[in-house]
């Protein structure tokens, strides 16, 4: 009787071995998470100018879609892991795509199909802004060279300053965008109670433009009901980092892009446990991802 007891008990554990050799086969991570796009992440690709993909500049010249000036349109050349999310990206007051173009080849080589905007003039407001994110990342999905590359049920927003504003009031208006990243985000409104998008809200210390006190903390502290907000607080840095490489910046920005357009749970560990202050951060606080 023992004897069959015994074998019946080794039985367990060879099913076990078997079910564990099928989820860590070839493909079971991707079978689990279709949107995982490149390679595990490190804190150097991360980092680093560029992630694992090529890609390609597409021009979109005015007239192409409606609602929005012009732009460009960075795309990955790779096609084999499927689509890929995407993002629309907006310049601040009185400010030229010049100023965020950097974030388009930053993020798009991380596996995202990125369209940084010219708006349709300078002196736009937040809420102009807004409509123009809406309906460049719609042109991107839907009309634009890079279409066949794009998953539109994965759109994002971002922007600096008034583009900032713009992308919050954009995640407001549409709920079923995945995420959002306003950078040093300038806007009259202190109530962003109805937003329901995941948003990172990246400040300054010495912004002196759109100071955290009275923008960047307050916006966050009145996201009541997104389901994940996080509030970062650059050290020694001012309202114009945003506008040139900044490696903290586009760390967080593309771990939260990662975990919330793509469902990469691997971007989690950048996220939380919140990272503590150091030399780059002043602050930073979150509702730590939820998996």
């Amino acid at each position: 009787m023992r004897r069959h007891l015994i074998k019946a008990c080794t039985a367990v554990p060879a099913a076990a071995l078997l079910a564990a050799t099928a989820l860590t086969a070839p493909g079971a991570a991707a079978a689990a998470n279709p949107y995982e796009r490149g390679p595990a992440p490190t804190e150097a690709s991360i980092t680093a100018e560029r992630g694992p993909f090529a890609i390609e500049k597409i021009d979109v010249p005015p007239g192409s879609g409606d609602g929005f000036n012009r732009g460009t349109i960075y795309a990955p050349t790779d096609r084999s892991e499927g689509t890929f999310g995407a993002i629309a990206v907006s310049p601040g007051f009185v400010s030229a795509q010049a100023w965020i173009d950097w974030y388009g080849p930053r993020l798009a080589s991380q596996g995202f199909v990125v369209m940084t905007l010219e708006t349709l003039s300078p002196t736009n407001l937040p809420d102009e802004r807004a409509a123009q994110l809406l309906a460049a990342i719609d042109y991107v999905a839907q009309e634009s060279a890079a279409k066949d590359r794009v998953d539109p049920g994965r759109l994002a927003v971002m922007g600096h300053s008034m583009g900032g504003g713009g992308s919050l009031r954009a995640a407001e208006r549409r709920p079923s965008l995945q995420a959002a990243i306003p950078l040093a985000p300038w806007h009259t409104n202190r109530n962003w109670q109805n937003v329901r998008v995941p948003t990172m809200i990246i400040g300054a210390d010495n912004d002196f433009i759109a100071g955290v006190g009275t923008h960047a903390e307050p916006f966050y502290q009145n996201l009541t009901a997104a389901p994940e907000k996080a509030y970062l607080e650059l050290n020694n840095a001012g309202h114009m980092t945003f506008i040139s490489p900044h490696t903290t910046t586009a760390k967080y920005a593309i771990a939260w892009m990662k975990r919330y357009v793509d469902d990469d749970t691997r971007y989690d560990r950048f996220l939380c446990p919140a990272p503590a202050p150091d030399q780059n951060i002043q602050e930073y606080r979150d509702t730590c991802p939820n998996s």
